[in-house]
């Protein structure tokens, strides 16, 4: 491509094409009918179709089978395994991960996201970790290093004597 100066210098590709002018006699080329045809419902004035109108045949959208529902209530969370999470901090020295270092980290979109820790991998260092929710086996993982799980926006599970884990009660 050559370099670009004020020698050389173009309009875009149609920016110069005036409007199509129709009906202006059979030399245009798009006289008489003015490019709509014969007879029909796209001939005629003010005509406009809805989207996927096939005619009066029985659209597409309506013939195929529709199936299950989207709960517009649910709750998404940002999903990160703990071995996501330990190849990103590595070698920073970091012994608490707040809701603000998941952004820094390109672990979340945004620091508004809600954040679920999954127990995929293995912790090594003792780490304080702020997060919406834990995976029972994250919160294992984390308490076996010797860290510490902080829930936002609700209490912390506590363990019971089988080793299961169950939320307090907020009453």
């Amino acid at each position: 491509m050559a370099t670009r100066n004020l020698s050389n210098l173009r309009a875009p590709r149609k920016a110069n094409t005036g409007r199509k002018r129709v009906g202006r006699g059979m030399g245009s080329g798009m006289g008489k009918t003015s490019a709509r045809g014969h007879k029909g419902q796209g001939s005629r004035t003010g005509t406009s179709l809805m989207r996927g109108f096939e005619g009066g045949q029985m659209p597409l959208h309506r013939r195929l089978p529709k199936r299950g529902f989207t709960n517009i209530f649910r709750t998404e969370y940002t999903v990160v395994n703990l071995d996501r999470l330990l190849e990103h901090i590595e070698g920073l020295g970091v012994t608490e991960i707040i809701l603000d270092d998941y952004k820094k980290l390109g672990l979340a979109s945004s620091k508004k996201a809600l954040i679920k820790i999954l127990g995929a991998g293995e912790l090594t260092s003792a780490l304080t970790i702020h997060a919406h929710k834990f995976s029972k086996s994250a919160v294992e993982k984390i308490e076996k290093a010797g860290g510490k799980v902080v829930v936002l926006g609700g209490e912390a599970p506590v363990a019971t004597k089988k080793g299961k884990l169950v939320a307090k009660a907020s009453r």
